[in-house]
């Protein structure tokens, strides 16, 4: 009898739900990962001359795998890790802002940031001015769709959040 009431205990505690951070940072690990996986797929069709490899691991090893499956996917999973900084600092400046615009721009900045600062430092990605424009193109409506899937999902859960909050402070007022 006793074990019956404790897994009915059990059964009725539900688990903590996440904070709106860790929801943010999974989703810049999961776009990453989806975003990333697009990307490959660009340049394995030929739409980009930029893969994630390049960036990541061929601008500082030379390994045969590197160029194969195995360096592709390594690669996206590093990107997946690096976009958990990316939705940080968006969560950290731009989580109150409602709307695609500002993931928009966001894409548009870190486009910039890594094809035109950064460049440098990633020897197997040609310069901006020795990229296809297809390669611009392909990379940028990348980084904008990125950006907007970041930046949206972030604001929606904060804007839920808000309004869960604002329900919930309604609903205290009315019960007391």
């Amino acid at each position: 009898m006793a074990e019956m009431n404790q897994e009915k205990l059990e059964q009725n505690q539900q688990e903590e739900p996440m904070s709106l951070l860790q929801k943010a940072l999974l989703t810049g690990f999961i776009g990453g990962i989806f975003w990333g996986l697009l990307g490959s797929l660009a340049y394995y069709f030929n739409f980009s001359e930029v893969s994630h490899a390049s960036f990541i691991l061929r601008s500082f090893w030379q390994a045969d795998w590197i160029d194969g499956f195995t360096g592709e996917m390594l690669s996206v999973l590093i990107v997946g890790v690096i976009s958990i900084l990316v939705a940080y600092v968006y969560y950290l400046l731009l989580r109150k802002r409602e709307g695609m615009l500002p993931g928009i721009l966001y894409g548009l900045v870190i486009w910039f940031i890594f094809l035109y600062f950064l460049n440098p430092m990633f020897s197997a990605v040609p310069g901006l001015a020795d990229m296809t424009v297809d390669t611009v193109v392909t990379t940028i409506c990348l980084l904008i769709l990125y950006g907007t899937f970041i930046g949206y999902s972030i604001s929606f859960e904060y804007k839920s959040l808000q309004e869960m909050k604002q329900q919930r402070k309604e609903n205290d007022s009315q019960n007391a």
